[in-house]
């Protein structure tokens, strides 16, 4: 996705924009849950991970069958070359998808050095990584496939050659795909049960349904709180709590060397920009921000309030954050309280491998 250049503007007409965003915010998410729950709420009912959300378009050739085949390729550690490292090695379901590690290592032993982000939603991106390089979900997932988990092109294709050792992958290889395991129908496979992870029917989706019970009066005051005067929603925009762009937040631009993210790989993206995380399940992604160089999810909320770290390339949004009154620790915990109630059901029985 292209990055908007965004200009600075005083607070005060900020919060104008922002407070009649938040009543169009309201009415969509109204749309939403009675389209998505028949205009019916409660508690009690099945969470449905679609509650909340935009249709997710997904490939026409996308299938249930082929999101089933993917499930077992992602938990199944003979996709990697030492046969001890699955996908779920770093996104666990219990973690909201992530690993709750600040840096994941590989399988050649080296320290990646960027924190595992969450694959909640990822269906709804354009671009991927945490600096938009990958123009697909198809390249982000093929090239960690074969960078993370086997080290290289050699190792990728033994792997390869390993599932076609497996009669119960062949044999569903062949009825889905007509062919054989290879290292383009596996990673189509992965795609297409990734883009079934969606991180809808929270207790805030529920909320916003007509459930008023669903969250709590601390949540209650976190959303509002997290509208208008916080101003979150500058780039956490709802329904997916992200505006999918790259923003300069200062973090980690103090290094000697500092991570540059998607500067030149994102038209117009600053020096120092990353993607913007979702708040959907914010509360299980710790530690936080691009480089996990923040342990708790309310001194992110503080960082964040007080307009990111200084640097020459911090987004003009932050920047005009900066010297703003800071939030009370009540205030932290609504909002925190707010970002909680974000957090999908996240009981997931993993499948059995042939």
């Amino acid at each position: 996705m292209r990055h908007a250049t965004c200009h600075a503007q005083p607070l005060a007409a900020n919060m104008n924009r922002l407070q009649r965003t938040s009543l169009l915010t309201a009415s969509f998410f109204a749309l939403l849950g009675l389209a998505a729950c028949g205009g019916e709420s409660g508690s009690g009912a099945a969470a449905d991970p679609t509650l909340g959300l935009p249709k997710m378009s997904r490939p026409s050739d996308w299938s249930e069958a082929r999101a089933a085949l993917g499930k077992q390729l992602f938990f199944d550690t003979r996709m990697s070359s030492n046969g001890e490292m699955s996908c779920r090695s770093c996104h666990y379901p219990e973690n909201a998808w992530t690993d709750g590690k600040q840096f994941s290592q590989k399988v050649t032993g080296a320290m990646n050095t960027r924190n595992s982000p969450t694959l909640f939603n990822v269906g709804y991106q354009e671009r991927f990584y945490w600096d938009g390089r990958a123009p697909s979900m198809e390249a982000n997932i093929g090239a960690a496939w074969k960078g993370h988990m086997c080290g290289g092109d050699e190792q990728l294709a033994t792997v390869v050659e390993g599932l076609n050792g497996v009669e119960g992958y062949v044999s569903k290889f062949q009825e889905i795909y007509g062919a054989a395991p290879d290292k383009d129908n596996v990673v189509d496979a992965l795609c297409s049960f990734v883009r079934t992870l969606q991180a809808g029917g929270t207790p805030f989706d529920r909320f916003q349904a007509g459930d008023k019970t669903a969250i709590s009066a601390d949540a209650q005051a976190g959303w509002q709180l997290f509208q208008t005067s916080a101003a979150c929603v500058s780039c956490h925009t709802p329904p997916l709590f992200t505006d999918l762009k790259f923003h300069n937040a200062g973090i980690g631009m103090d290094a000697e060397s500092p991570d540059l993210g998607a500067f030149e790989k994102v038209d117009g993206a600053a020096k120092g920009s990353f993607k913007t995380p979702t708040m959907r399940g914010v509360a299980k992604t710790g530690p936080y921000f691009h480089n996990g160089s923040v342990a708790t999810l309310a001194e992110a909320v503080k960082l964040m309030h007080g307009g990111g770290l200084d640097n020459p390339d911090l987004d003009p949004i932050l920047k005009a954050f900066q010297g703003r009154e800071a939030l009370t620790d009540a205030q932290v915990g609504q909002i925190v309280a707010f970002l909680e109630s974000l957090t999908p059901d996240l009981t997931f029985e993993e499948p059995k491998l042939p």
